[in-house]
């Protein structure tokens, strides 16, 4: 696993490494973690993003949906990560009940304000006992603070790139206020300021190291693009929806798992692709940005019941009644 020296994140240090990025982090004593706070420190809950940021509307909007599998292939493509994702999930035997524990983790830190802080614990106790060997013959223990900040680090660079194609490129200022809200997040998860670049003009030198010193196609990544990996059909929803599926999936997974591979390595951002060996040709290129000009005039257009998903939209309704009742 990554020690200080090797990882050239920002001010690596602690003990090793890090599955996490919403799924189901603290190392047990002696592995180096932080303490368990003091009460007064536990009772200082970081707020969560703002109501009308650039997360409450980005990250509730379905089409953030699609962005999601390029945040989480990158993430698994850390050594450390990947290792632990690999020896630690779930997400072979359970992948759609990981699917929306992850999802509902991620929901919960954007728009569930006093439960966010909560939410952020709860993972890092998840993740007390997850240690072992990475791809590279290295100890690692899932909470090292440089790599767990690698994790949630994914999610920025991805969400830039993928909403100049599904929503609309981002001025310099959104940007800014994105990257902002995505450290107000990581300190819901108890990411400390010292183990993230603190503004982008930081954060791209950072991302350059990480994509050039550590990044590579791990067992877990080659998993997620593989379009024949075996996939077992949903089991939520009404049971007739699930008897229906369960008898159709040998027909639907096929064109499932291509379109799930194309948006994973299309949404990535080229560089990030290109570092972790995915291929990407100039008329998928032209695929992609066919598809995405369709959701870019669908969406919109779709009433706010089908537009966002459902914690966001209860979210954004209190909020409206919360500015008219003053």
């Amino acid at each position: 696993m990554s020690s200080a020296k090797d990882v050239k994140g920002p001010r690596a240090r602690g003990p090793e490494a890090a599955p996490g990025g919403g799924a189901d982090p603290e190392p047990p004593s002696g592995q180096g973690a932080d303490p368990e706070p003091p009460a007064r420190a536990r009772d200082a809950y970081p707020e969560p993003p703002p109501p009308g940021g650039v997360l409450w509307s980005l990250s509730g909007d379905i089409r953030a949906l699609l962005m999601l599998p390029a945040a989480l292939t990158l993430q698994v493509a850390h050594p450390a990560v990947g290792a632990g994702v690999d020896e630690h999930s779930v997400f072979r035997t359970d992948p759609w009940g990981r699917g929306e524990r992850s999802l509902r983790s991620l929901q919960l830190w954007v728009y569930g304000g006093a439960e966010a802080a909560e939410e952020g614990r709860r993972l890092r106790v998840l993740h007390r006992t997850i240690q072992g060997t990475d791809t590279r013959g290295r100890r690692y223990h899932a909470l090292t603070p440089a790599n767990y900040a690698w994790v949630h680090a994914t999610g920025f660079p991805v969400y830039q790139h993928a909403a100049r194609y599904l929503i609309r490129p981002m001025t310099p200022a959104q940007e800014r206020a994105l990257y902002a809200e995505w450290l107000q997040v990581g300190r819901i998860l108890g990411i400390h300021d010292r183990d993230m670049p603190q503004s982008i003009e930081e954060f791209w030198p950072y991302w350059k190291r990480m994509l050039a010193a550590e990044i590579e196609a791990t067992t877990v990544v080659r998993e997620l693009v593989d379009v024949d990996q075996p996939v077992p059909p949903p089991d939520r929803g009404p049971w007739p929806l699930r008897m229906l599926l369960r008898a159709l999936w040998p027909v639907l997974l096929p064109p499932l798992a291509r379109f799930r591979r194309f948006v994973t390595i299309g949404l990535m951002p080229p560089d990030a692709r290109a570092a972790v060996g995915l291929p990407w040709s100039a008329e998928q290129e032209k695929r992609l940005r066919r598809m995405c000009a369709v959701l870019r005039v669908v969406v919109p257009a779709l009433p706010e019941r089908l537009r966002y998903l459902p914690r966001a939209r209860a979210a954004r309704a209190a909020h409206r009644t919360a500015v008219s009742n003053g």
